[in-house]
């Protein structure tokens, strides 16, 4: 299992918007309980707008043994997400982890 499939960090950092268009719903296969409107086109992910972030879809601890509940019919902006990336390192930070490929 990599460490992008079993950190979950970003899914606790980050904001997730994607379209309706992703959803069941509309064809898609994010499952909509999964998601709250923020607009006519937009859905956010269930708990990304809260103070800390948390994907309601993410299960386990940050860092140690966390795992996505949707992860074959995650929304578009989580497969586009690299791990690796500035922004994982970021998410990584945030939770007191270190970037990938350097010792804890």
């Amino acid at each position: 299992m990599s460490a992008c499939t079993s950190c979950g960090a970003c899914c606790a950092c980050f904001r997730v918007d994607f379209s309706i268009h992703e959803t069941e719903d509309m064809g898609g296969s994010v499952p909509g309980g999964l998601a709250v409107e923020v607009n006519h086109s937009t859905l956010r992910m269930r708990g990304t707008d809260h103070s800390p972030p948390r994907c309601a879809a993410l299960t386990g601890k940050v860092g140690v043994k966390a795992t996505c509940g949707i992860y074959e019919w995650r929304p578009s902006p989580c497969r586009e997400f690299e791990e690796g990336s500035d922004a994982c390192s970021r998410a990584r930070a945030r939770h007191h982890l270190p970037p990938l490929g350097e010792a804890a």
